[in-house]
């Protein structure tokens, strides 16, 4: 008799946990629908037998029936939303990055404009927020930044009993990188400087990447394919600028992807926060790659990961923000950027936007079948 050894063991039962884990939510789901269809039927054989000469019997048994009706239309979406394999990286962490393009002073102001409202949310939701990297203009705008979010959403609710309302697309269950993950992409802004009066277009591209943790960081990034480059600060910053090799230069070789840290005092505080940030592009990088070959990276949603893609549009002087993936339209900009985690700009996309893309995932699975 041939014996496993106990690291296989190990293995092949954490690989049954995550096939349980897959299927636990269905056969839960599964379970409560078919005691919602037992009640209807139940109900039904009453109307049968009392026929109508009840009068207040059958309108109570037509509205519990048009209630489990409602119940059995959410658990069936619910099912279908279990279906859809999860990205496992929704729970996790992010790192958030922000770029002013098109358009200068403008585009470098909405950047900040973003990048103060992406920060409240995650605050609102009780997250931790820490700035990597931050380049900032002249008049406050922002010409880069990198922002890293932590912190964990509830659990799952496939076996909440309250069917009263649907969840559909709720972002409450989610981690920072399943919070922010659509906000990948090109913003677009129309709108008029303070300085002129002709309405300018400006744009920023903001990248969302799931963040690494530290074992996974040492494994994607092993010392021989990394080399670190310490400088000289430069810009405003204190004494400390062009007087210390304060400033890390982290590039990872076989990609050639850098990151370069010069915020902080410390050379060493540069370099972690580098290597935080260079992990996260490596590692988004492989699952691009890994999407490609599964061949998952079509003209979806989130397709490739294109984020040259323009995904929404900020017409000041309409007042209206327009989704171009969902194609929603809300009014009312400064309300939305200035939101909460409970009804900002996040979470008023994100429920169109969260249904297209399990959509789109059914369409690839019945496709594969």
């Amino acid at each position: 008799m041939t014996k496993l050894s106990s690291s296989a063991v190990a293995d092949s039962s954490g690989e049954l946990g995550m096939k349980l884990s897959r299927v636990a939510p269905v056969a839960v789901l599964h379970e409560k629908l078919n005691e919602v269809v037992q009640e209807e039927t139940s109900l039904r054989e009453l109307l049968d037998e009392i026929g109508e000469e009840d009068n207040d019997m059958v309108e109570e048994c037509q509205t519990e029936l048009e209630s489990l009706e409602r119940r059995k239309e959410v658990i069936e979406r619910r099912m279908m939303n279990a279906i859809v394999p999860k990205d496992e990286e929704d729970d996790g962490n992010a790192i958030l990055e922000i770029r002013a393009g098109t358009g200068g002073d403008e585009a470098a102001l909405f950047a900040s404009e973003l990048l103060d409202a992406y920060n409240k949310s995650a605050k609102g939701k009780g997250w931790k927020t820490e700035t990597l990297n931050l380049s900032k203009t002249a008049i406050g705008g922002v010409k880069e930044a990198s922002v890293s979010i932590s912190g964990k959403g509830n659990n799952n609710n496939y076996n909440n009993d309250d069917f009263s309302d649907d969840d559909d697309g709720n972002t409450s269950n989610t981690g920072p990188y399943g919070f922010f993950k659509y906000e990948s992409g090109v913003h677009r802004v129309q709108r008029v400087p303070v300085n002129d009066a002709r309405i300018h277009t400006s744009a920023c591209s903001v990248a969302v990447l799931p963040s690494p943790s530290d074992r996974a960081t040492n494994q994607l990034l092993p010392t021989s394919e990394i080399r670190i480059d310490t400088m000289r600060a430069s810009g405003a910053g204190g004494q400390h600028v062009n007087t210390t090799d304060s400033a890390v230069r982290v590039t990872h070789i076989p990609t050639g992807i850098t990151a370069s840290i010069q915020d902080e005092r410390s050379q060493h505080q540069n370099k972690a926060k580098a290597l935080r940030l260079i992990a996260a592009r490596v590692y988004d990088l492989q699952r691009e790659e890994e999407m490609k070959k599964r061949g998952a990276a079509r003209n979806t949603l989130m397709g490739g990961g294109d984020r040259s893609e323009r995904i929404r549009t900020y017409n000041y002087p309409q007042d209206r923000v327009t989704d171009h993936r969902c194609k929603v339209t809300e009014y009312g900009i400064s309300r939305l950027l200035n939101g909460t985690s409970d009804d900002g700009l996040i979470p008023t996309f994100a429920p169109s936007l969260r249904t297209k893309a399990r959509e789109e995932s059914l369409e690839a699975l019945l496709e594969e079948k």
